[in-house]
């Protein structure tokens, strides 16, 4: 998950309703306290375990077909997503170039989950995506900065738990991969998304809001599939805000009952 700094920007919505979603329009980019600082947890985390990112951006162009020469990076392959899961996170990825893409995807999509705000999830996901070296060494610091002080901040208990009544929203949604690099072996692999998170509540005082983010991840063929050995996050690229009416909490609350994700394939 990224999920920055210690900086907050709190949108104070028209109305004064006890909806602090309000029905207000957006007159201009907000930053998500929440989102940005859960995504430098883990940054931070790999940078204290010496996973330095490789330096260059020598992007690997896919070579195109005869019958698709200006084939886009993130083109529709045809190829269909994994069937299998581990711990129920797809699993069993193609060890070729869109395999690596398809695995930085749905890694993006777990880490970026709520499921890494409780202490048993977390230990799960970053065991089964994570190289065992990787693993091992993020898993105490993982716990120490998911802390209760930390998880109170987000509106959280020390069990990672919302408040009854109010649903945590914490979700990546990929917009594009491309591979920077691919050997066979080991793959950098770039995952542009929209990020969304915030508590969703009539009570909340941290609203879901929305991100764009690049996660970029170092890939390494073990044990028959793709696992993570570093990774990093830069903000954007992130496109002009439109106008949009913001939704009520209780709309985002049932949206994201309704609305589950998908398993994604390069």
């Amino acid at each position: 998950m990224s999920l920055g700094d210690e900086g907050q920007t709190r949108t104070r919505l028209p109305d004064g309703g006890s909806d602090v979603y309000g029905g207000a329009r957006r007159g201009g980019r907000t930053s998500s306290r929440s989102l940005v600082t859960v995504m430098g947890v883990v940054v931070l985390l790999i940078a204290a375990i010496a996973f330095a990112n490789r330096g260059g951006d020598d992007s690997s162009s896919t070579s195109g077909t005869a019958d698709k020469p200006n084939s886009a990076p993130t083109a529709a392959s045809g190829t269909k997503p994994v069937q299998s899961r581990t711990n129920g996170i797809p699993a069993g990825f193609a060890h070729d170039q869109q395999g690596a893409q398809s695995a930085a995807a749905n890694y993006a999509v777990t880490l970026g989950s709520t499921g890494m705000f409780t202490k048993d999830s977390r230990h799960s996901i970053v065991d089964s995506l994570y190289t065992p070296a990787a693993a091992s060494k993020l898993q105490s610091a993982m716990d120490g900065a998911y802390s209760s002080d930390f998880l109170g901040k987000l509106g959280l208990d020390a069990n990672g738990n919302a408040p009854q009544g109010s649903t945590f929203v914490s979700r990546v949604v990929p917009v594009g991969t491309t591979a920077q690099h691919y050997s066979g072996s080991t793959a950098k692999v770039a995952v542009w998304y929209l990020g969304l998170i915030g508590m969703s509540g009539t009570n909340s005082t941290d609203p879901v809001t929305s991100t764009w983010k690049t996660w970029t991840f170092d890939l390494q063929w073990s044990a028959g599939d793709w696992k993570i050995v570093a990774d990093s996050q830069k903000d954007g690229p992130a496109p002009v805000p439109g106008d949009d009416k913001a939704a009520t909490s209780d709309a985002i609350s049932k949206a994201i009952q309704e609305y589950g994700g998908f398993t994604y394939a390069r």
